[in-house]
């Protein structure tokens, strides 16, 4: 999502957290809506809902988001099970979301 239309401004995101040794450089940082930086916290793992086994966070300077995920009009379709973990622990289809990203398309940012 875009900041100008989230509505508040976006957090600097640690991907590995300082608590967990993380350093403070631009390579462990990424840009953050509010609910998502809350939502991870210090974790590094989730629960995908299929297997019940913990994998780790999607990394946005390791991996490929095509390689997790796929649009489905305005939804995220998850393809894996770290996809499947994000998708429902960061509630990323939210109806609300899905407004913002329609809004999205109408300015040409989606």
């Amino acid at each position: 999502m875009h900041q100008s239309l989230q509505g508040a401004t976006f957090h600097v995101e640690h991907i590995l957290p300082t608590v967990l040794g993380g350093p403070a450089t631009l390579e462990n940082l990424a840009w953050a809506c509010p609910g998502c930086n809350l939502k991870k916290s210090n974790r590094t793992e989730i629960m995908d809902p299929v297997s019940h086994q913990f994998v780790r966070l999607f990394d946005p300077r390791l991996d490929d988001w095509s390689d997790h995920f796929e649009w489905e009009e305005f939804s995220v379709i998850p393809l894996t099970p770290i996809g499947r973990a994000m998708v429902v622990a960061f509630d990323i289809n939210h109806p609300r979301r899905q407004r913002i990203r329609q809004a999205e398309r109408l300015f040409g940012l989606f």
